[in-house]
């Protein structure tokens, strides 16, 4: 990828996850994009641990697959590496117990989905590293951190999946209108963006013979 096209991609996830985050930052449980439930007070904190974690996995990663970064501060990635196991790990396991209160079925195991993958791609990075195995630990940590990017893809279709929907219903609202028109796009979007990133993160190990 030319320096050109990687900070073009570098700054387009930091600007998706600006966006996403925004909402979180007051602190305030009204401000949150998602749907909380009443009868469990600790959602709404739970759910800015999550974010929060998942973002330091995001920005942690973010230089961690650079080969010139990892040949020259070889500390450093050791360090950052295990700043985004253990940041992957909390979030993780908190979105296995935030996706049972989530708003769908579908989105609840899109959700449930993603945080199994999310862990046991990025246990398999870890543990080939600790077994001295890098071709393996670098393919586990790739497919680790398309996983981590899933909710900038996600975000990302949706402009997509919404001229879609509009396709699909002849470029007419459904019956239920454009809450309705929403909740189908947010149901399928987090599944359409682990489908992309794990089929882009795949053809890459085929394309460069890893």
């Amino acid at each position: 990828m030319s320096k050109k096209l990687t900070l073009t991609a570098v700054c387009i996830i930091l600007a998706v996850a600006a966006v996403a985050v925004f909402p979180y930052l007051s602190l305030n449980p009204d401000s949150s994009r998602t749907s909380l439930t009443t009868n469990f007070p600790l959602h709404y904190p739970l759910l800015v641990l999550h974010i929060a974690t998942a973002l330091l996995a995001l920005l942690s990663g973010l230089v961690q697959l650079s080969a010139r970064y990892r040949a020259k501060y070889p500390n450093r990635h050791r360090i950052l590496g295990r700043v985004y196991v253990i940041s992957i790990l909390i979030s993780g396991l908190l979105g296995l117990v935030l996706a049972f209160y989530a708003e769908s079925y579908t989105k609840a195991l899109a959700f449930l989905a993603l945080s199994l993958l999310w862990l046991w791609t990025t246990w398999q990075g870890y543990r080939y590293a600790v077994r001295g195995n890098l071709v393996q630990h670098r393919r586990w940590m790739m497919r680790s951190y398309a996983i981590t990017l899933v909710a900038i893809t996600a975000r990302l279709v949706v402009p997509f999946c919404i001229l879609f929907n509009l396709i699909f219903h002849g470029f007419h609202l459904p019956e239920g209108g454009r809450e309705q028109m929403i909740a189908e796009i947010l149901d399928v979007n987090v599944w359409l963006g682990l489908l992309i990133n794990v089929i882009i993160v795949e053809w890459g190990f085929v394309q460069r013979g890893k």
